[in-house]
């Protein structure tokens, strides 16, 4: 036998077996764990590591390398710490935090990591995409044009929403700051519109109530639920909305328009004060300085609305942040009422004498204010405001017993019965062209002659009237029309007729 007969017969095969094996060994940097306390971690012996890069712990924990000195680097532990022990390995992933993206997410409650908590099917069709990621632009930002309708009578007509818009909404504890982002969720059921609702240091059984309306309302299948709960790390609650603003620029990229809520942000604030005191950052760093502004700011940098030639789509945040004892100009407050554009403010106040929602539409503003607003809105409602706050002077001032000339006695009467017309039930979301008819009639004086208590039914009967016997106009007033003098006296004309008429009821459900 010879060499070549030799080499065909037996090193030949062993050689093509060889190469169809796939390597055993996987090269990777793994460090240790120094020190661990509640959400964060020391661990040394990395030789190269990059900020923000996601580590893994025994048993699959995530962790962020934060806090990089020259022998040792701060992680924020992504999950529970309580089974990670000084001297467990750490390996690098060679990646910065990312989360995971894409159609498959809406309809889904998903962590702040992507993974889903409804249940145990995988996410369809996601790629990922870094938590943090720069804000767009300025030159691929076009201009807030176009509403975004709430379906609450007193944002659609005092506090306008554009698509692309920040609008802080904030107050005390308890005065429906949650209801009112909800209800602006619901009430995109058919304009095309995806919500991401991201909980934050949230109770898990207000997360469960916010889940169960969205259900009932028939918004879930296009929203997406991301939840970081009072109950998790620290960690979680501060990649939260990051990881909600990915998933929402992925769709905005694609040309769709997204509504996200931020719910809430001092609770986010709260995390990252906590996670800068157990990681022993510089002193004062944690005591709501400027870092607090620097990550709410870069968060909120990135929602805007996308030129055409960009994709043409736009993100709208809705930011709740919390007030202590009505105190506005607190830090945080303070903070974002800088960032944003506009506020809206819920009054507890208000909010005991039964005036729900509870707006303050003095101290709340929209500093996009008419130019998102539909046309008709303008014609009716252009002067609410400032009606509005001088009757609430007004009111004040007769409060002393003074006596009253006809004229003021006029603008109290009217002053009181459009503040029963902005009254709203929580969920109860009105059409605009409906919102336009019942403000319309209040402040053209149709409802002076009734008892404040009355208000409700008349206006659900001037509701039903203008939706059942003058769909023309109010197809019109949708599509964006002009609220022409002939129409408005044909709104006044229908308005006043089934008013005098006293066999004229409420439809059901409109009161």
């Amino acid at each position: 036998m010879t060499l070549g007969d030799l080499h065909e017969g037996i090193f030949a095969p062993l050689e093509e077996a060889l190469t169809q094996v796939e390597p055993a060994l996987e090269m990777a940097e793994i460090a240790r764990i120094v020190s661990v306390g509640n959400g964060v971690a020391d661990v040394a012996g990395f030789t190269d590591l990059h900020a923000d890069e996601l580590l893994i712990f025994t048993g699959g924990v995530m962790g962020i390398a934060s806090s990089i000195g020259t022998d040792r680097a701060g992680v924020i532990v992504l999950g529970a710490s309580e089974g990670l022990r000084p001297g467990d390995p750490v390996r690098r992933t060679g990646r910065v935090a990312d989360v995971p993206v894409g159609a498959g997410l809406v309809g889904r409650v998903v962590d702040a990591l992507g993974r889903p908590l409804d249940g145990p099917a995988a996410i369809e069709d996601a790629h990922r995409l870094p938590i943090e990621r720069p804000a767009p632009p300025i030159m691929h930002r076009a201009p807030v044009q176009v509403p975004l309708q709430t379906g609450i009578k007193a944002v659609d007509a005092a506090i306008p929403v554009g698509r692309g818009q920040r609008e802080l909404i904030l107050g005390d504890r308890q005065t429906g700051k949650t209801a009112i982002a909800v209800d602006a969720i619901l009430n995109q059921r058919d304009t095309g519109v995806v919500s991401i609702y991201c909980a934050v240091g949230q109770r898990a059984s207000a997360v469960a109530r916010v889940i169960r309306s969205l259900r009932e309302g028939g918004a879930m299948e296009r929203t997406i639920v991301v939840v970081a709960s009072g109950e998790d790390a620290p960690g979680l609650q501060f990649v939260a909305p990051y990881a909600a603003t990915s998933m929402a620029e992925h769709l905005m990229a694609q040309g769709r328009d997204v509504l996200i809520v931020y719910d809430d942000l001092t609770r986010h604030a709260r995390a990252y004060r906590e996670l800068s005191l157990l990681l022993r950052r510089p002193p004062g760093r944690e005591a709501y300085p400027g870092d607090i502004f620097y990550i709410h700011s870069r968060l909120l940098e990135r929602a805007t609305q996308l030129r055409e030639d960009h994709g043409g789509g736009s993100l709208t945040a809705l930011p709740v942040v919390e007030t202590q004892a009505q105190n506005i100009a607190a830090y945080i407050p303070t903070n974002l009422i800088s960032i944003t554009d506009g506020q809206i403010y819920l009054s507890p106040r208000l909010f005991e004498k039964g005036h729900l929602p509870a707006i303050d539409i003095g101290t709340s503003v929209s500093r996009v204010g008419g130019k998102v607003q539909l046309p008709a809105f303008r014609a009716v409602a252009g002067s609410l405001r400032l009606m509005y706050a001088q009757f609430e002077e007004l009111e004040t001032f007769a409060r002393f017993g003074t006596q009253l000339d006809a004229e003021t006695r006029r603008k109290l009467t009217r002053g009181l019965r459009v503040r029963e017309v902005l009254k709203q039930r929580e969920h109860d979301h009105i059409p605009v062209p409906e919102q336009i008819a019942a403000l319309l009639a209040a402040t053209e004086g149709l409802f002076d002659d009734l008892a404040p208590d009355d208000v409700a039914e008349a206006e659900a009967t001037v509701r039903r009237v203008v939706r059942e016997e003058a769909p023309e106009i109010c197809a019109g007033i949708a599509g964006g029309d002009r609220l022409e003098e002939a129409d408005r006296e044909a709104l006044l004309r229908v308005m006043r007729a089934a008013l005098s008429d006293p066999k004229a009821e409420a439809g059901d459900g409109d009161a």
